[in-house]
């Protein structure tokens, strides 16, 4: 049996088990399973793929920067972005990779608009490092906003973000905050600047919709939840890990 699973310090919102199975089941795989890990620190993770049997892993809050320190190689793209969600073992080595960015890039790419041309980023972290990367590569500017602004350069304050809300039509949530079981917590300190030219996209997808995407649409601007994006880094995680454990037989291809 494959072992593949998810990594992450709280995993008790996670979905992915139940679409692996699901995916699994449509494509009559019956030699893998995908399981919750639940870590402290990332400090003994070599340990714990030898003695787990682990053949690839999707890495969540807080890891996705720190695991990178654990790999043998990390692909150019997750190297340029600073962050890793998606690990494969092959041939011994384990190599990083980041799905998040592509998935974002693809889910977000429908809803925009000519006029969407600068993107507020919420939070500093992994995530955020790879909407910033995807978002770039679309040609759309954007800025990270910060509790801490003066420790991440270029990020702005919270304060200044809602400043900016009127010609940065874009706001993405790349923090944990309003996930489960937290409900009640937004991100966005201001929702009276965001009208219906904004695009809101929260990569919280527990709950769904989140209390900043509800607020967003009383205002009248498009939202969009974190649901599309995991299924699709999700599939993209599982190209790569197909195609290291049944090469010949998966081509990378879905």
């Amino acid at each position: 049996m494959k072992q593949y699973g998810l990594i992450g310090k709280k995993l008790s919102h996670s979905q992915s088990p139940q679409w692996f199975a699901e995916r699994w089941r449509r494509e009559g795989v019956t030699d893998a399973v995908y399981r919750l890990y639940e870590m402290d620190s990332v400090d003994n993770l070599r340990r714990w793929v030898h003695d787990n049997d682990i053949s690839g892993f999707n890495v969540t809050i807080p890891y996705k920067e720190a695991v990178m320190d654990c790999l043998d190689d990390i692909d150019a793209a997750a190297r340029g972005i600073g962050a890793v969600n998606c690990v494969v073992r092959q041939d011994g080595r384990l190599v990083g990779h980041n799905t998040d960015a592509p998935a974002f890039a693809e889910t977000l790419a429908p809803l925009l608009q000519p006029w969407h041309r600068e993107a507020l980023v919420l939070g500093t972290g992994g995530a955020a490092k790879a909407v910033t990367y995807a978002l770039r590569g679309m040609g759309i500017g954007c800025t990270m906003v910060s509790r801490c602004p003066d420790l991440h350069s270029g990020a702005v304050s919270y304060a200044q973000a809602v400043a900016m809300a009127s010609t940065h039509l874009i706001i993405v949530n790349a923090t944990p905050v309003g996930m489960h079981p937290d409900v009640e917590g937004t991100p966005w300190p201001e929702s009276s600047c965001i009208g219906p030219r904004h695009l809101c996209y929260d990569l919280v997808y527990n709950p769904s919709p989140t209390r900043f995407l509800c607020c967003a649409a009383e205002r009248g601007a498009v939202v969009c939840g974190g649901l599309a994006m995991l299924h699709r880094q999700a599939e993209l995680s599982w190209e790569i890990w197909r195609a290291a454990e049944w090469p010949g037989i998966y081509d990378g291809s879905s």
